[in-house]
Parts: structure tokens; C-alpha cells; sequence
């Protein structure tokens, strides 16, 4: 903190500041920042383009595909292969959130105003999750339909009507959500962009490589219980061995994003700006 920055007391804003203004403020800054539309239309643009791409190619292959696999075959899930990039860039832009503000030193300001803390960061993973989940459902659907559009001439695609489908596509989109919140959560506790952002990556993405090294039945037994493995449970028409069910994954996902938020308000309270 500057030497020069007197933190306002509490007293002074008595009466003043309001969750509902915090809230405000919180949007006003997602909103006014170039980086959150290039963010979104990026995800947008590659999310259905890789449902085009991927579907048309499926299709192609799909009549000479074995038996086993057509009994398994999931139209809605190739649909949304997209969510493997819109996971990764919603949840960089979920931590640029928050540390963001302490590179610029903006937080010494926001937290100045705001000096019981947590009702910023309570603010920020409101305002950021609701955007993410109107991006990610747009996305999702919007992808769902231009899969299926490329499955239509061979008639083998599906509907969100047919079973478990609705789940896949909406528990698409939750857990991208949820990606982005723990994005926030992982910035709020290491206040830094490169640390939060490689954390996020190291475990949505390295820490399930790096289980595959471990022995057969150690892998079994750890696999289901890691974060993303957890979490996209949900985005899965059929259930595979050494998995969780679909919503008992994800309610462990939320509870890792969970307790990772709780560590980070208590350290927001603690730690100085």
C-alpha cells in the first residue's frame, strides 16, 4: 500500500455504501472493459465453431462407426466440444477480475471505499457469474443447434427434448459458469494474474494429465474426485466407469469453488491491499 493513501474509515461512509452500489460498481467495471467483449464474442465465435466443424466431420464418419459406439452415440455431447476453450478463456477472464485491479492498484481504492471487504469479492462473483452464465447459455444452445443442423441430412442427430440432453447442454453451461467463479476465487487468493491464471490451468487441465501417471488403481480411485473431472461429469449423456454421477460431480465442483471463495474472504480480510 502507498504511503500516501488513507484508508477512509468506516464511519465515513456509513449509510452510503450499499450492496446494491457495490453491485453496481462491480458491472460498471466488468462492462466498461474492452478485454470482457473481445473475451465473449472470441468464446462465442470458437464454441460454435467447433460444434460445426466437429458435427460435420462426425457425421461423415458416422456410418462406419462399430456397433458399440453408435449404441453410445451422442449427438448433443459433439456438439459442445467447444466448452474445452470457452471453459479456459471464461475462467482467465474470471481471475483478470479481480487481480486485474491489484496490478493497477485500483483495489487499494475499491477496498478503501468498501472497508468491510467481503462484499466486494460477494460482488464480483455475482455480477461476473450471471454474464457468464447468459454468455455460456447462449453459447451452448447456439451450438447445440448448429451441431445438430450438420447431423440433419443423415438423421442422427437429437433434440433438447430427448433424455438427458437438456442436462448436458444447461450443465454445460453451469459448469463453465462455475469455472469462471473459481477463476475469481483463485484471483482473490493469489492476487496475481500470472499465479491465478496458471493455478486455474494446473488444475483444470494439467492436474488430470498428471493423475494418468499414477497407477491403474490409484488413478481409479483418485480420478473421479478431481475438480474438473467432477465438474464435467455433468456434460455427459452416459455415465463411464470411474466417474461420478453427473449431479453429485458437479455438486462437488461447486464445493471445491466453494471452499476456495471461503479461503479467499477470509485472506481478503486479513492481508493488506
Amino acid at each position: 500500500m502507498s504511503a500516501d493513501f488513507v484508508t477512509p474509515s468506516p464511519a465515513a461512509f456509513h449509510g452510503r455504501v450499499t450492496q446494491t452500489r457495490v453491485l453496481h460498481s462491480e458491472w460498471l467495471k466488468l462492462s466498461t472493459i474492452r478485454s470482457t467483449y473481445i473475451t465473449a464474442a472470441l468464446t462465442l465465435v470458437v464454441t460454435i465453431g467447433l460444434a460445426i466443424v466437429t458435427c460435420w466431420g462426425q457425421s461423415d464418419h458416422y456410418a462406419w462407426m462399430a456397433p458399440d459406439l453408435k449404441a453410445r452415440w451422442d449427438p448433443a455431447g459433439w456438439s459442445q466440444i467447444g466448452f474445452t476453450f470457452s471453459q479456459l478463456s471464461i475462467g482467465v477472464l474470471g481471475v483478470l477480475t479481480v487481480t486485474g485491479e491489484y496490478t493497477s492498484g485500483m483495489i487499494r481504492a475499491t477496498l478503501g471505499a468498501v472497508p468491510e471487504r467481503w462484499p466486494v469479492l460477494e460482488a464480483k462473483a455475482a455480477v461476473f457469474g450471471a454474464a457468464a452464465l447468459v454468455l455460456s447459455m447462449i453459447g451452448c444452445l447456439a451450438a447445440f443447434y448448429a451441431g445438430q443442423t450438420m447431423f440433419a441430412g443423415k438423421h442422427i442427430g437429437t433434440t433438447l427434448s430427448a433424455p438427458g440432453v437438456a442436462r448436458e447442454i444447461f450443465g454445460t453451461a453451469f459448469y463453465v459458469t462455475l469455472v469462471g467463479l473459481f477463476g475469481i476465487a483463485l484471483g482473490a487468493l493469489v492476487r496475481s494474474t500470472p499465479g491465478g491464471i496458471s493455478c486455474l490451468l494446473g488444475i483444470i487441465t494439467i492436474l488430470p494429465l498428471v493423475a494418468r501417471g499414477l497407477p491403474e488403481n490409484w488413478y481409479n480411485a483418485l480420478a473421479p474426485y478431481l475438480p474438473s473431472n467432477a465438474g464435467t461429469d455433468i456434460t455427459r449423456l452416459y455415465h463411464t466407469p470411474h466417474t461420478l454421477y453427473p449431479w453429485p460431480g458437479f455438486g462437488l465442483f461447486a464445493l471445491y469453488v466453494a471452499g476456495t471463495f471461503a479461503v479467499a474472504t477470509v485472506l481478503l480480510k486479513r492481508r493488506d491491499a
